[in-house]
């Protein structure tokens, strides 16, 4: 955890950094000077500078010029100047600076740093300028670019001898590489967006905000990523003592708007003009505190940094925010109500004031808040409805809402007395469908939601709500594992975009669909799907409290991803979650679009970036209660560590993955976990196992992908033979390339056919299968190496090597066999392994793999006849010499 006073590593000013090297190796440079805003860095960099002129021989000097030195004749650079040195005639003092400076070889070089030089007196300034001119100094200095600086100053930082270099604030890649090198670990994607918007990229105000978040025990690390508990961070201590300092050189006859703006948010410009002239507004836009935008013929004011509202709020007494909020609200009532959100800010305001509102205004307002994706506003509004003002639609978007929130308990709760009260068809419709979502994707609870959907029939008679319930069942079935069953009700879906008048059954149908064809095989379709389902929710967004549109690439990802497009998918994973988390849409959507993000990384062999997609759909999942996810997302994040070589990390993975809940669409990745961490440890038998049962489990289901997907680790991890039929069945069920690779990739492992190995191994990098690739040609060259063939099992050993180094330091077992122990065989390789892993005897390892302790120990004499060694010890240093020569890269986060 970094220290408070420690300086922070200097990250992502590399650019800066080159700059100022290239500059200062010019003879001719006078003088490098950093222009920036408060608080961007200026000083860090500045002595970073100083810190390079010094390592390449330059003696240095820092001074620090204040509102305070300016008032004094070289009141900040006095210590710099030679105390033998008279200055009471400045041209000859001047002159003597210069040459005490230089010393009696006149062969001293000074780099002097000046910071704040927008603050340095005159006099000062005049002295260091004649240094410059004559070769006794150069300087490197900051100047706030929203500060007034004098002519002396000025005359400073012109001229073709001074290399200028404007500091910004950090983008949001600058801000999460800055974080991730000073936490040691990821940040969460919801976690960088937050504080990165906090902070508008400042530097001084991010690692304020993330020291008090570190000291309040707001942002923590489960080992993965590091996550803020709440929605954004807070500004307390020094960062709130440098806002409100800046605040407070403010006029006073600007504190109401900006009081106002605390409040309110965004106003009109002509409600500003009300409570402040003309020159007070112009000098809050000057001194950067308020923006001012123009939309259409809308002129609008705001604070210009989000974090100047929370510390005006917290100084504003309470009779102040009541009459300020009143007046606001009497101003809008007056306009009408003409914007859409009207409605909102009038009801929040008056019910921040007075403690109630009219309860039609409420509702209405809290639709707006829920539909804007400001579910704690919306809480808000519902909770201060009276219980007699409660219809059954106000407690389904209650209980909507609460479930968005992290509390599906509750969420429940409300949706229960809902149903008890719902009366007319839309209000059942409506309950039945929020209650059911949140039993299946929050818990896992796929027959209760069946049973609710069966339930709610008899109170459903229309045409249009009977295929409403008949498609929601069809969804729950596609999620509880019955993808073949679910899709048989989700028909007539194009004529039901077309008649149906509210579209959230129809766009949900259509989720579920793409996703049920795609772990059927049906992979073309499941994109069209998708795509389609992604275009008709762009057009309707408006018109529907559905997710954000940005959801149906969840199901798109999945649709690529089990075709073989897995760049694609990987770019459109990528597309949605960015989208999703700048419009803070509720959790549920992020945490399956980062599942489906680290699945297709999964796929594609990079273990690393799969991971850190895991662990961010792990940390959001635990945020909010949604305990559906949690299994298949620590199965994948547990495989993943066991494929990196962190055996700790996915042994607690899959500890706590068999706490939560199953989700039976997802059992194929829940396995992975357990199966991957056999593997690692050796135990290939029993890896094969796991993945066996799963298998069958997902072929008894009808889920097709999922199954070919796990005979194919069972046919890596040396059972080619076992499965190499059923995998080419497989193939002729899926209509994308990587089914019919993984199958081809099993038939040439099964055949130990080195030529039909290289291939298949050209396939799938052609699709991005990475690691998959890296294997193939791996076995191809081990393959070659045990019958001679040495040039071209060198050739297929280069191509393993070079897609192996895109799989960011995974470890596999046909990767260590081709790399490590090339003629060994995969039964030879299983036992030494086993022999090598702990004090297991012949006839304890014979149990394990259900051999005789005979052929046990003829396959460890020629393991040892192959290796050169004689006995177990010799045995394992030899496999071990193979994996230093090769080691296993270090994952941030393990």
């Amino acid at each position: 955890m970094p220290e408070r006073m420690a300086p922070w590593p200097l990250t992502g000013r590399e650019r800066e950094r080159a700059a100022f090297a290239s500059a200062w190796a010019e003879s001719r440079l006078q003088a490098v000077v950093i222009f920036g805003p408060a608080g961007v860095g200026k000083t860090r960099l500045a002595e970073d500078y100083l810190a390079q002129a010094a390592r390449d021989g330059w003696k240095g000097g820092r001074a620090t010029a204040s509102a305070a030195t300016a008032a004094v004749p070289f009141g900040a650079i006095a210590h710099l100047i030679p105390t033998e040195v008279d200055l009471s005639d400045p041209v000859q003092g001047f002159a003597t600076v210069a040459r005490t400076l230089a010393g009696p070889q006149h062969g001293r070089r000074w780099a002097f740093m000046v910071d704040d030089l927008h603050l340095l007196d005159a006099t000062s300034a005049v002295l260091l300028r004649q240094l410059l001119d004559n070769g006794a100094i150069r300087l490197i200095a900051t100047v706030r670019t929203e500060e007034p600086v004098t002519e002396a100053v000025e005359a400073l930082t012109r001229g073709d001898a001074v290399h200028r270099i404007d500091l910004v604030e950090f983008d949001r890649e600058q801000t999460e590489r800055l974080l991730r090198a000073v936490l040691g670990q990821p940040v969460g994607r919801r976690t960088l967006e937050a504080v990165h918007a906090a902070s508008g990229g400042n530097v001084l105000y991010l690692r304020e905000l993330v020291l008090d978040a570190l000291a309040a025990g707001t942002l923590t690390s489960d080992g993965e990523i590091w996550e803020l508990a709440d929605d954004r961070p807070v500004a307390t201590g020094r960062l709130a003592e440098l806002i409100g300092a800046r605040l407070a050189r403010a006029d006073e006859a600007a504190r109401p708007v900006l009081e106002l703006l605390a409040l309110c948010g965004p106003i009109a410009f002509t409600d500003a003009r009300i409570l402040a002239p003309m020159d007070v507004l112009v000098a809050l836009e000057t001194a950067g505190l308020i923006q001012v935008t123009t939309d259409r013929r809308r002129t609008s004011m705001q604070l210009a940094h989000p974090l100047y509202g929370e510390i005006l709020r917290a100084a504003i007494p309470a009779l102040q925010r009541r009459t300020l909020l009143l007046q606001q609200a009497g101003r809008i009532e007056t306009y009408g109500l003409q914007r859409r959100d009207d409605a909102l800010h009038l009801a929040a305001w008056t019910l921040a004031a007075k403690g109630t509102a009219d309860p039609v205004l409420l509702v209405r307002a809290a639709g707006l808040a829920r539909y804007a994706h400001d579910y704690p506003q919306a809480v808000t509004l519902l909770q201060a409805l009276p219980e007699e003002d409660h219809t059954p639609g106000s407690r389904v978007m209650l209980g909507d809402v609460l479930f968005e929130l992290g509390d599906p308990h509750e969420a429940e709760a409300v949706l229960k007395v809902a149903a008890e009260r719902a009366v007319s068809e839309q209000d059942v419709l409506a309950v039945t469908m929020t209650r059911t979502f949140i039993l299946v994707w929050a818990g896992a609870r796929g027959q209760d939601a069946l049973a609710i959907n069966a339930a709610a029939r008899a109170q459903v008679h229309s045409t249009e709500g009977m295929r409403a319930l008949r498609y929601n069942e069809g969804a729950i079935r596609v999620a509880s594992g019955e993808p073949e069953r679910g899709l048989t009700m989700l028909t007539d879906l194009e004529q039901a975009i077309r008649d149906a008048p509210d579209p959230v059954a129809w766009l949900t149908a259509v989720t579920m669909k793409s996703y049920g064809l795609a772990l059927t095989g049906r992979t073309i379709g499941a994109t069209d799907w998708a795509r389609r389902a992604h275009a008709a929710h762009l057009a309707v967004d408006h018109q529907t409290l559905f997710a954000h549109p940005a959801v149906q690439l969840i199901s798109l990802t999945a649709a690529l991803s089990n075709h073989g497009g897995l760049s694609e998918a990987r770019d459109v994973s990528r597309q949605g979650y960015t989208q999703l988390t700048a419009a803070r849409t509720p959790p549920v959507p992020q945490i399956w679009m980062a599942i489906l993000a680290g699945y297709t990384e999964w796929l594609a062999g990079h273990p690393a970036a799969a991971r850190g997609w895991y662990a961010e759909s792990i940390a959001l999942a635990r945020r909010s209660n949604h305990t559906g996810a949690l299994r298949p997302a620590l199965g994948g994040l547990a495989a993943c560590a066991a494929v990196l070589g962190d055996l700790k990390a996915a042994e607690h993975a899959c500890a706590v993955a068999r706490t939560h809940p199953s989700l039976p669409c997802m059992a194929a990745e829940e396995s992975l976990g357990p199966a991957w961490l056999h593997a690692a440890r050796g135990h290939f038998a029993r890896a094969r196992a796991e993945l066996l049962d799963s298998a069958q489990h997902v072929r008894a289901a009808g889920m097709v992908i999922p199954e070919a997907l796990l005979l194919t680790d069972i046919a890596r991890l040396g059972g080619a033979a076992q499965v190499t039929d059923r995998l080419a069945e497989l193939a002729q069920l899926c209509d994308g390339p990587l089914i019919s690779g993984r199958a081809r990739l099993a038939a040439a492992l099964a055949a130990d056919d080195s030529s039909q190995l290289l291939t298949v191994s050209r396939d799938l990098e052609e699709i991005g299968a990475d690691l998959l690739a890296a294997e193939a040609a791996a076995a191809a060259a081990e393959g070659w190496q045990r019958t001679g063939e040495s040039r071209r099992a060198n050739a297929a050993a280069q191509r393993a090597q070079v897609c192996a180094a895109r799989c960011q330091g995974a470890h596999t077992p046909l990767l260590t066999t081709g790399r490590a122990t090339a003629s060994l065989t995969h039964r030879e390789r299983e036992i030494a392994q086993l022999a090598t892993s702990g004090t297991a005897t012949s006839k304890e390892i014979a149990d394990t793999l259900h051999l005789s302790v005979r052929t046990v120990e003829n396959h460890l004499q020629r393991a040892y006849s192959k290796l050169g060694v004689t006995n177990r010890r010799e045995l394992a240093d030899a496999l071990l010499r193979q994996d230093v020569a090769e080691p296993r890269r270090t994952v941030p986060g393990s």
